[in-house]
């Protein structure tokens, strides 16, 4: 093989290196939606770090009324994330899905690993 078509194919596989690269970065969340969960969304958790626990409610607004509690430090799991009312300038709820379907003020979540995706 001569230098020029060694120097051709050292680019040209860069290029394909490349490209795949590409392909996987757009196509990763929808393959995790896909294939390594047969079809089922991704599992989210988070932590609460209310000090005095997280008070759970129906609508991913302050007002609306409390489904249950959760203790400071639990690992709950999340299902998705919306928008809400604002708490501690943070206007992010989360639905949480243990035991019951509730949302969590985000501002006393703190997310373990990757941030949920929306609802």
């Amino acid at each position: 093989m001569s230098l020029r078509s060694t120097r051709t194919a050292t680019r040209l596989g860069i290029l394909a290196a490349g490209g795949a690269l590409a392909a996987l970065t757009v196509a990763g969340p929808a393959a995790a939606l896909d294939g390594s969960n047969n079809g089922h969304p991704p599992v989210y958790k988070g932590r609460v770090t209310a000090k005095s626990g997280l008070l759970l409610r129906d609508a991913p607004t302050r007002g609306s009324r409390v489904v249950r509690s959760e203790p400071y430090g639990k690992v709950v799991t999340i299902f998705c994330k919306t928008t809400g009312d604002t708490v501690g300038r943070n206007n992010l709820w989360y639905l949480l899905t243990d035991g019951t379907w509730a949302w969590g003020a985000a501002h006393y979540i703190a997310n373990i690993g990757q941030a949920p995706r929306w609802c």
